[in-house]
């Protein structure tokens, strides 16, 4: 029978000798690329149901709340493809830009003095929308999976 003590010592020495697998790193690594730093993470917040106003429009609504903004964004998949239309409040002010990004792509919007902004053509995955107001610490939605 092998006592604590002689296991403790056993699982130090084989974890020196077992190097971490080289996807592991590299997975980290990516994820590391996602964060925003200093950004505040935006929380899914309640909405009301949004009805299409096409039978086959697959859409829908996710809103998301941080930092005194609140996020509203319609997501709309065709064609293999998402498109984003989103909406900020109130608006961020001038000079503001909004960011919509996927693992492996960023699109730097304006936003519109109506607090409005669209992003087309994006690949299914996962998305995160990041608010930058001047004088402000960006506001970044948490990351979302969105399927065909």
């Amino acid at each position: 029978m092998i006592n604590d003590d002689y296991l403790l010592a056993a699982l130090r020495l084989a974890a020196g000798n077992d190097p971490i697998p080289g996807h592991v790193s590299a997975a980290a690594r990516n994820a590391f690329k996602l964060r925003v730093p200093k950004a505040a993470t935006a929380s899914p917040a309640p909405c009301r149901a949004m009805r299409s106003a096409r039978a086959d429009d697959d859409s829908h609504l996710v809103r998301f709340t941080a930092a005194g903004l609140t996020f509203e964004l319609e997501v709309t998949m065709g064609d293999g493809l998402i498109d984003v239309a989103g909406h900020i409040s109130p608006h961020p002010g001038e000079g503001a830009l909004v960011d919509v990004k996927t693992p492996h792509l960023t699109l730097t919007r304006r936003i519109a003095r109506t607090g409005y902004f669209a992003a087309s053509g994006l690949a299914p995955g996962w998305l995160s929308v990041v608010c930058h107001r001047p004088g402000h610490a960006p506001v970044q939605t948490r990351w979302v999976r969105i399927r065909p």
